[in-house]
């Protein structure tokens, strides 16, 4: 089964793959004694991004993919080594840096399985271990399930926009990096979409590849006729012809008289693609000259800046496009440049091993974070529909079906018939206990998934803490109100 591609193609050890805050104060727990007690972090995004409602998660195989080579080498302690503080005196010392060299990851992690419906303030992620080691972690995972997790969603939503058409990811040549390219089609495919341009992609997960030719193969010949009819007998089985490089509908005259030549000779024209001007009208003079020349099959695929908006416009004007080419508005998330995930302590032992609840408090209500070891569940009626998600805190009683809002108003009380815990053991002790399935697993849950909630940008599934974790968040949110107001007295 192919893995994600962090490890089949890099052989470095990813313990510098973090901020050098993380380290600063990985170094601070180590002076201060603390770096062997347990904390909690929650790994989690505020807001749904591009204006929706959820989002798809994506990004577990790729974490777990760092998770399994975190460690320190040799060459990157003497490269900590080499780092300066202010008057150039070493920023680690030594004992520290031998610590990180001896260390090896031993957390518990749970996770939220990819392609799976997630919502705001629900944890994709918690990490319970020493707390040296989950403050070393925050950086990377965030770095791989952000980026997944917005593309993802972003493909859902283009995806959807399609209504069943097949869409296609062209973003590799316009995506930023080449492990950028990667992550943006992987979670592409998780999103929904059919296909990918990217061969390396395409070996690496078993994605299936599209793509046929550009204006360069056209130029390079005397007309677009010649052109065409090479390329057929180049490629038979691969023939989509891009008809506007000179005369869009000229282009798809040419394309149709190759298609009949095609025909002798046994084989049949698959269709053409746009990739400029007024797709919708195109498509649909595309459409009727296809049609009255007796090629009702020949797809019309389209490209040039698409994404969701556009798509969905399209449809509207009643385009006859059958393949949708989107690449680079998917592949960079254009809309919003970041999923704005963040990873918040929210537990940590005492001297005595009792978990204490931690939050931060923020001006900004949305900045609030939530105490606790969270763990959510989803509810299901008697027809096996979701309907409604509720965080709550392991440690305290089984949650009812009420369900409480961010500020601790209460929202709805929901009756159900059975439920499920969204987060499952992926790490335990260190050791992988998880077995990820494959890409194409993934997207088909993913597209179950979107088909029980429904377009993005439906905004009536409830989801919010229990009662009791809004009562420890509201206990604790007065005690470090109060604790700041006597510091300020002093």
């Amino acid at each position: 089964m192919p893995s994600a591609h962090l490890e089949r193609l890099y052989r470095l050890d990813f313990g510098l793959l973090t901020d050098l805050y993380q380290l600063t104060m990985a170094y601070g727990y180590w002076k201060t004694g603390l770096h062997r007690r347990r904390a909690v972090f929650h790994l989690f995004f505020r807001k749904a991004p591009f204006d929706g409602y959820y989002a798809i998660s994506a990004g577990l195989g790729l974490a777990i993919d760092f998770l399994k080579k975190f460690r320190f080498s040799p060459e990157d302690i003497q490269y900590l080594g080499g780092l300066e503080g202010a008057g150039g005196r070493p920023l680690f010392d030594e004992g520290f840096l031998n610590h990180l060299q001896r260390m090896r990851f031993s957390c518990n992690i749970d996770a939220i399985p990819e392609g799976t419906v997630v919502f705001p303030n629900q944890p994709l992620l918690r990490v319970e271990g020493p707390i040296v080691q989950c403050q070393l972690l925050e950086t990377a995972l965030l770095n791989l399930v952000n980026f997944s997790t917005l593309i993802a969603t972003k493909s859902a939503r283009v995806v959807q926009a399609a209504q069943g058409d097949s869409v296609l990811e062209f973003g590799l040549r316009r995506a930023q990096g080449i492990d950028g390219s990667l992550t943006a089609t992987r979670a592409a495919y998780i999103g929904g979409c059919h296909a990918t341009s990217s061969v390396l992609a395409g070996r690496l997960y078993g994605i299936p590849v599209k793509g046929t030719h550009a204006h360069s193969w056209i130029m390079c010949f005397d007309d677009e006729l010649t052109a065409f009819e090479q390329y057929a007998i180049a490629l038979p089985h691969n023939s989509i012809f891009l008809v506007d490089t000179y005369d869009t509908i000229q282009g798809v005259r040419h394309a149709v008289e190759v298609g009949r030549r095609m025909r002798r000779k046994g084989y049949e024209m698959q269709g053409i693609r746009l990739d400029s001007g007024d797709l919708g009208a195109l498509s649909k003079e595309a459409r009727r000259i296809l049609d009255e020349e007796g090629f009702p099959d020949a797809a019309i695929v389209a490209s040039n800046e698409l994404d969701e908006y556009r798509i969905e416009k399209l449809k509207e004007e009643g385009a006859r496009i059958t393949v949708w080419g989107v690449g680079t508005r998917l592949a960079t998330g254009h809309g919003q440049p970041a999923l704005g995930g963040v990873y918040k302590l929210s537990a940590f032992q005492d001297e005595s091993g009792k978990w204490e609840g931690r939050i931060k408090l923020s001006e900004q209500e949305i900045k609030t974070s939530n105490p606790g070891i969270q763990q959510v569940r989803r509810l299901f009626d008697e027809n096996g529909t979701p309907a409604g998600d509720i965080t709550y805190d392991v440690r305290g009683p089984e949650p009812d079906g009420t369900i409480w809002r961010q500020d601790g108003r209460k929202m709805s009380t929901l009756s159900f018939g059975r439920y499920s815990g969204l987060l499952v053991p992926a790490f335990q002790d260190g050791h992988l206990v998880y077995e990820p399935p494959s890409v194409q697993e993934i997207r088909e849950f993913s597209l179950k998934q979107q088909q029980m909630f429904g377009k993005l940008g439906v905004a009536d599934y409830p989801f919010g803490l229990s009662r009791e974790l809004a009562e420890q968040k509201k206990v604790l949110i007065e005690e470090v109100a109060a604790q700041n107001l006597n510091s300020r007295k002093e």
